[in-house]
């Protein structure tokens, strides 16, 4: 038995081809811890409790969650809080959605050394945004953001790229004035991309040099690596600002705590094979279906589980964690704008979803008037260790 919302999810996928696609596929700790967590979440393999109505008696069964931060039905709540408390540390100006992506032939250069890959995309988008802030012909101001990987495209192809949440301005080096940015753009975009490629390609090279990434064996050297990385076009796109609170946390929500699929785009699961919609920004018709081999849905799904104890969301500049308590605050009192205050901190899950849906998770969904409140029968987990 399990709690369950959607007619196809990603944890019945998984459970329809269980061992077998374990037998066939060999995947890393990191990717089995995820793919058994998914699994059972929210199934009696995990335990769980009964709760009973107050009033009518009525019982029902509730089972835990994997609390897994790859599994599409474990990340709401923790996204809500996180996303509710980073809006009312957001100084109350216009945003940009700025996105740095690398070019196809890192690729396989970033997939087999992931954990240090990844540190340093988000270390040369930092790097670049700050210091293509910092130039005095451009905005001439300490500047902030808010990073957030992501290794996914629309199709579940591998394509690392990070969404930055930045701000219009910056603080100036003497801390005494809020500097805006122009109004319709943040960076001039190719600037920022050449500025972007070069640091990237810096750190790149520095890391094999000591050894800290290992080149595939279709890459021979650093220099080769480089010539490929120059022949393409590195993109930076950035989106005109948004305004207010409720804009920011629509875009923090959209972006922070995704996996690569959520459940609500699997369409369809039947003969061995998996249907799913996607959005083709490049055709212009903005929703589409594809269908894929169950087992090659699966190897896309699981190549994108990051690797233990990796931070996909990092802060930089004047919202550094570091900064906090001294530039942020500064900030606040130079713009002198209300700002959004949060609304879930120190909520449990039960409190969460009751501020957010205006609805009481714990009213009867039979009698409608008693409350649900734990039975006392404990469903003991049947998963050993």
């Amino acid at each position: 038995m399990e709690n369950k919302k959607q007619l196809i999810e990603l944890a019945d996928i998984f459970r329809a081809i269980g061992d077998n696609f374990l037998k066939t596929h060999n995947l890393c700790v990191d990717q089995l811890k995820a793919f058994y967590a998914i699994e059972n979440c929210r199934t009696a393999a995990l335990g769980g409790h009964t709760d009973q109505c107050d009033s009518c008696g009525y019982t029902k069964q509730s089972y835990n969650s994997c609390r897994n931060r790859h599994c599409p039905k474990c990340q709401t709540t923790k996204k809500l809080q996180w996303v509710d408390k980073l809006a009312a540390n957001l100084p109350p100006i216009k945003h940009f959605h700025v996105v740095f992506t690398i070019p196809d032939c890192l690729n396989t250069v970033f997939y087999l050394n992931q954990d240090k890959a990844y540190s340093l995309l988000f270390k040369a988008a930092g790097q670049a945004l700050l210091q293509c802030a910092a130039n005095p012909k451009l905005i001439g101001a300490q500047a902030g953001a808010v990073g957030v990987l992501h290794t996914w495209g629309q199709t579940l192809v591998y394509h690392p790229h990070i969404h930055m949440i930045v701000p219009a301005g910056g603080l100036s080096d003497d801390q005494m004035e809020w500097i805006p940015s122009p109004g319709k753009f943040f960076l001039p975009v190719k600037l920022l991309s050449n500025v972007f490629r070069g640091i990237l390609c810096r750190l790149i090279g520095q890391a094999i040099k000591k050894g800290e990434i290992l080149l595939p064996d279709c890459i021979s050297d650093y220099v080769t690596l480089k010539e490929l990385c120059y022949r393409k076009s590195w993109v930076v796109y950035c989106q005109k600002p948004f305004t207010g609170a409720e804009g920011i946390i629509r875009y923090l929500g959209n972006y922070t705590h995704r996996v690569a699929i959520s459940n609500h785009r699997i369409e369809a699961f039947e003969n061995d094979k998996v249907t799913f919609s996607y959005k083709d920004y490049k055709s212009g018709v903005m929703k589409k279906s594809m269908t894929l081999d169950v087992n090659e849905f699966a190897r896309r799904f699981l190549q994108h589980i990051l690797p233990s104890g990796f931070y996909k969301i990092r802060y930089f500049g004047i919202l550094a964690l570091c900064n906090m308590k001294s530039k942020l605050e500064t900030c606040f009192t130079l713009i002198e704008t209300r700002s959004y205050l949060p609304v879930l901190e120190g909520l449990n899950s039960l409190e969460v979803w009751r501020v957010i849906s205006g609805k009481d998770p714990m009213c009867c969904p039979k009698c409608k008037k008693g409350k649900m409140i734990p039975h006392g029968i404990k469903i003991e987990s049947l998963v050993p260790g």
